[in-house]
């Protein structure tokens, strides 16, 4: 059992710091948030993942997890310390990594000899090498191990991973992390840092092209006859091109796509290397939500003045994360062509924006002069197609996530329009 400080304890790194627990290692996390804190030491989680309260209850219960206020006790007395702060975009497009240097300084003086610094912010390629120098200790090693967590799966991503990588110029430091996900299965792979970073924004990156080719692929269909979903099983079929992010939908957001796309773009450019698939992928998401506006024009005809009620606002099903939410930017364009919003998300409760957000799929329905699917939450397949025909001005549903069922929808006297499906 080792003993693992984990500074952040925001979605990645009270992810880490429970997981660990589950593990069987002694974890103590901490966060500058007081009022968070204490909330987690009473094991209330605030945001929305799968068996992440549980997990940090069981955590408490066996004493194997503690939170902090501060950063000292996760620093001192600890054989691992797991960096897990923000890297937000800066103003040039690149991450910046204030946060990570200030707790390298911190580190510097506070952690004990053989200690490792495990930087787990996905930061660019050449960081952990690089900032080796700010920590200035020959018997502390500063040692990559970029997370994979999705929002919604995070727990299982943690636990079952598809892979650990860890990076490191030493290879011993980096055999020691690796070994701290023993029972987890994993395959793990021990390289360079540069290269465990850049592995994070590669991944991330090719998977935000897959979505940004296959909403370009949409339009085409619509424009040819052809049908989207049998294009993309199609291509399914091919174990080459493989089975996921192949479903067209109002763009891709969230806490790491957007981020991620502009910081290895930034890298390329600071590198001299051209790198013109990738700006066409975030060009291209840019012009999703566009494509949607006018999609929703043509099937509800002028906007100024109408009501549409809009089902799924979070970024994707199984989270209650907003940040860079496609959803909230189609309604943005939408509020800025007039249109009165209303919208329903089974984990959002509180107005976003221009969308006054009210408790049913049935309330935004009420006299809207159309519905627009937005995320893709799995309830909204069966709701009461009937029933929300009756209560609309105009039964007309935009479906961006080609998530509903066409025959029932249409039965219930719908005009439905699907992304990259005939009419």
């Amino acid at each position: 059992m080792a003993g693992i400080g984990v500074i952040g304890a925001g979605y990645v790194g009270l992810t880490t710091a429970a997981c660990f627990a589950r593990l069987g290692h002694a974890v103590v996390c901490a966060d500058v948030d007081e009022a968070k804190v204490e909330a987690l030491g009473r094991a209330e989680v605030g945001a929305h993942e799968p068996g992440l309260a549980e997990l940090v209850a069981e955590g408490l219960r066996a004493g194997r997890l503690r939170f902090v206020t501060g950063n000292a006790a996760a620093l001192s007395d600890v054989d691992f310390v797991f960096l897990c702060v923000p890297t937000p975009t800066g103003p040039d497009g690149a991450a910046d990594l204030t946060a990570v240097h200030a707790v390298l300084r911190e580190a510097r003086d506070a952690v004990r000899p053989g200690c490792v610094l495990v930087i787990k912010s996905t930061v660019p390629a050449g960081t952990t090498e690089r900032v080796a120098a700010v920590v200035r200790r020959p018997d502390v090693q500063v040692v990559s191990n970029p997370e994979f967590l999705r929002e919604g799966h995070a727990v299982d991503d943690f636990l079952r991973p598809q892979r650990v990588v860890v990076g490191a110029e030493d290879e011993e430091p980096a055999r020691r992390v690796v070994a701290l996900y023993e029972g987890t299965g994993a395959p793990a792979l021990v390289t360079r840092s540069a290269s465990a970073e850049l592995v994070k924004y590669a991944s991330n990156c090719f998977l935000a092209m897959k979505l940004s080719y296959v909403n370009s692929l949409a339009e085409l269909c619509e424009q040819v006859g052809a049908d989207i979903a049998d294009v993309t099983e199609g291509m399914r079929l091919d174990d080459r091109i493989g089975a996921s992010f192949l479903d067209p939908g109002p763009g891709w957001g969230g806490s790491c796509f957007p981020k991620d796309t502009r910081a290895l773009l930034s890298t390329a450019e600071e590198a001299h290397v051209d790198f013109p698939l990738l700006r066409a992928t975030i060009g291209t998401n840019g012009h999703q939500a566009h494509r949607v506006v006018g999609l929703v024009r043509d099937a509800v005809g002028p906007l100024d003045g109408a009501r549409l009620g809009l089902l799924g606002l979070t970024f994707k099903a199984g989270t209650d994360d907003l940040r860079d939410s496609p959803a909230l930017a189609v309604a943005a364009l939408l509020a800025a062509e007039g249109v009165r919003l209303t919208g329903y998300d089974p984990c959002v409760s509180a107005d976003c924006g221009p969308v006054r957000v009210l408790g049913s799929p049935e309330a935004v329905a009420r006299d809207a002069d159309g519905l627009v699917v937005l995320t893709e939450w799995p309830e909204f397949a069966e709701l009461d197609w009937p029933n929300l025909a009756a209560v609309m001005t105009a039964p007309v549903i935009v479906d961006t996530r080609n998530l509903l069922p066409v025959d029932k929808v249409t039965e219930a006297g719908f005009h439905l329009v699907s992304l990259g499906r005939p009419a």
